[in-house]
């Protein structure tokens, strides 16, 4: 899965220099998206200053505002999407070379239950997950780079916290605390689903390889026999959904509330009138970033799921062509 593209000469310089290029760019998004936040501090205080003495800014004045937003979300919406296409085509060649290690090494891994799908849809399913998560990580990582000094900073606002009283940067800490627990929380609920995702695409590999057989066998795909097929995928897609239900209620339980917790953090101070609204947008807006950067355990759990059960089932590809042994339930 990675050897064959990141340790292979032939896709040298997609896998090298497409990676820097990657980090590169999603860097200067980030910092693209910090000016945003600074625009946020000027601009709501700019709308305070006018509601409170009216005169005190013209519509010019306003519209320069409005304007410079929209030139640094012009180039953030240029570069995201020129990034989003390089990504694509970064990660198609990935699964490129996946495709080719395995073909490779066909007459070896012909005889593993649900081969041609590993090949097929296995490697690109793996490349598409790794492009949307792997991104996502990287992005996280560099914008809690860039946004926890502003949120340190900001937090020399907040001077004390409900119920608890003086806190130095009590925002940052809230931000870790609040994300931990989430992380914590569907790590707990959501124990069951890797194992039942592998199980999942077992149960279909079997039932579509009856299917294939049956296009070219009149003793292949029989009712019988394709009922109780079947009746494993209804039966395990069920049970994933049972398990689903719950992850999902704690899931958007979880995001829902988190959204009310720095405005209770700052509740004393806002009664107490000790900032301004542009202050507060900032301080909100940074709290959000940080906060989403720790919660990305959270935001991709089902994701990375998904992705744990196909890994399981590519490394069995990858065992037996070094020659390990396969579990009876990976051999047809």
């Amino acid at each position: 899965m990675f050897k064959s593209f990141f340790l292979n000469k032939k896709w040298f310089l997609w896998s090298l220099f497409g990676s820097a290029i990657i980090l590169g760019v999603t860097w200067y998004k980030v910092q693209l998206d910090v000016k945003i936040n600074e625009w946020f501090g000027t601009f709501y205080n700019t709308i305070q200053e006018a509601l409170g003495s009216p005169g005190l800014h013209d519509f010019d004045t306003f519209l320069d505002q409005c304007l410079t937003f929209v030139e640094i979300a012009g180039i953030y919406i240029i570069v995201a999407v020129l990034l989003e296409f390089f990504v694509k085509h970064y990660v198609f060649r990935w699964r490129t070379a996946m495709n080719d290690y395995y073909m490779s090494n066909w007459g070896r891994l012909r005889h593993i239950e649900g081969a041609a799908q590993r090949v097929q849809e296995d490697t690109m399913r793996f490349a598409r997950i790794m492009e949307s998560l792997g991104v996502a990580l990287m992005r996280s990582v560099m914008t809690l780079v860039a946004f926890l000094p502003i949120l340190w900073g900001l937090s020399d606002h907040v001077k004390e916290l409900p119920w608890i009283g003086p806190v130095d940067q009590a925002l940052v800490f809230i931000a870790l605390i609040s994300a931990a627990c989430g992380t914590v929380l569907l790590a707990i609920v959501g124990i069951k689903l890797p194992g039942l995702e592998f199980n999942n695409q077992r149960v279909e590999a079997a039932y579509r390889k009856e299917l294939v057989l049956g296009e070219d066998h009149d003793d292949r795909a029989s009712p019988p026999t394709v009922k109780e097929l079947f009746g494993h995928v209804r039966k395990n897609y069920f049970t994933l959904y049972l398990h689903y239900l719950y992850f999902d209620i704690a899931k958007w339980s979880y995001l829902q509330f988190s959204v009310i917790i720095p405005y209770i953090a700052m509740g004393p101070t806002i009664v107490a009138g000790a900032i301004t609204l542009g202050v507060m947008q900032q301080v909100i807006r940074a709290f959000g970033k940080v906060e989403e950067s720790f919660q990305f355990l959270v935001n991709s759990w089902a994701v990375i799921v998904e992705l744990m059960s196909i890994y399981k089932r590519l490394k069995a590809f990858e065992n037996k062509i070094e020659g390990k042994l396969q579990a009876s339930i990976e051999m047809v």
